[in-house]
């Protein structure tokens, strides 16, 4: 019993944990890679192609600022960073963002296929660490959330696009 919850455990983190030759992307990789923290390194699983970029921000975790624009954010003084990366042609691409402090935070994830800077509900694909689906519903902030500590903190975003009338969901 205790034999098969090991290997159940040890699949898990082989999952969730990115190859360790996996480079990790950003401007702020060093972050992540001499393990100076406090920083999120993110494993970005189920992109539909490999066009545009990714991008992941960071956000307050309360309702107000939750996907807020930027430049509110930034002129209120409140937390906002963003990474932009080119969509890689890793298997799983891995993207780090250095945070001011431990603590919780709202991560949003979005591939920019097209281009535009701008969320295109037709075809770009969105994602947040709690991996549920989306849905045709705007995002809740349960789903954003993630505890950073004083370290390198891990996770897996699956990204999302639209899958019809149900709205978006993962593509497996």
């Amino acid at each position: 019993m205790a034999t098969a919850a090991l290997r159940i455990a040890s699949m898990a983190a082989l999952l969730l944990a990115p190859a360790a030759s996996a480079q990790v992307l950003g401007a702020d990789a060093a972050a992540c890679t001499g393990g100076q923290g406090p920083a999120i390194q993110a494993s970005v699983l189920g992109l539909k192609d490999r066009k545009g970029t990714l991008k992941l921000e960071l956000y307050p975790a309360n309702e107000d600022d939750f996907l807020a624009g930027d430049k509110a954010l930034l002129a209120a003084g409140k937390t906002f960073r963003r990474i932009t990366v080119a969509a890689s042609a890793a298997a799983t691409p891995v993207i780090c963002l250095r945070v001011p402090r431990p603590g919780r935070y709202a991560l949003f994830l979005g591939h920019d296929r097209d281009g535009k800077n701008k969320f295109n509900f037709w075809s770009d694909g969105a994602g947040f660490p709690g991996n549920g689906k989306l849905g045709r519903s705007r995002p809740k902030l349960v789903e954003a959330l993630i505890d950073v500590g004083p370290g390198v903190t891990t996770t897996s975003i699956r990204v999302q696009y639209l899958r019809g009338l149900g709205g978006f969901a993962p593509l497996e």
